[in-house]
């Protein structure tokens, strides 16, 4: 039977808690096997200036999860076209490993954009979308009905990688917005500092 793979995708720029709470509960919570966390070296619809390099973002994932049998990370578009589009990499992961079933992990906002995205179509067609909450995020249940889409109210906090970068900036304190490991390593390293 073929493993259910959940991948979440993100710049991860740099993971925080909000990310390993969604993670966690797409891996514990639905009937997901495994989650991956796939590194975006560049989301097309960001601006590229702002992100660390990838391999640290990475690292960061890597030490994040690693005691974490659930969850896994992957570099796997690293070696991809850049910037990379989601319909591709789906695609590729589709053919390498033929033994898994991947769905995508994403947030309700993302639906607001996902006609932006390239081949939406296809990607709405032929995978599955487990989708979790946002606050203050309507969705359309027209969409809900139409495209293979499983909704979950994941637990959450409001916090984002912009606002831990900003911290960090202004040499703010990030300790508990991160894991333990990821905020030695930002600390020990000045990342994101001026």
């Amino acid at each position: 039977m073929d493993k259910k793979t959940g991948l979440f995708f993100g710049s991860f720029n740099p993971i925080h808690t909000g990310h390993l709470i969604i993670a966690n509960f797409m891996a514990t919570k639905t009937d997901l096997d495994e989650v991956w966390l796939v590194i975006s070296p560049h989301n097309p619809l960001k601006k590229k200036s702002s992100l660390a390099p990838e391999r640290d973002r990475q690292h960061l994932v890597e030490i994040a999860i690693e005691d974490n049998n659930n969850l896994r990370s992957s570099d796997i578009e690293f070696y991809l076209p850049q910037p990379s589009y989601t319909i591709d990499t789906l695609i590729h992961l589709k053919e390498k490993f033929s033994d898994r079933k991947f769905c995508l992990i994403m947030g309700a906002d993302n639906l607001k954009t996902i006609h932006k995205w390239k081949n939406f179509e296809i990607l709405l067609r032929d995978y599955e979308i487990y989708l979790y909450d946002r606050p203050g995020f309507n969705i359309d249940q027209n969409l809900l009905k139409e495209a293979k889409i499983s909704y979950f109210q994941s637990p959450s906090i409001n916090i984002s990688s912009t606002y831990i970068r900003n911290c960090l900036k202004e040499g703010n304190s990030v300790r508990y917005l991160v894991p333990e490991p990821v905020y030695d390593y930002l600390t020990q390293h000045n990342f994101y500092k001026k």
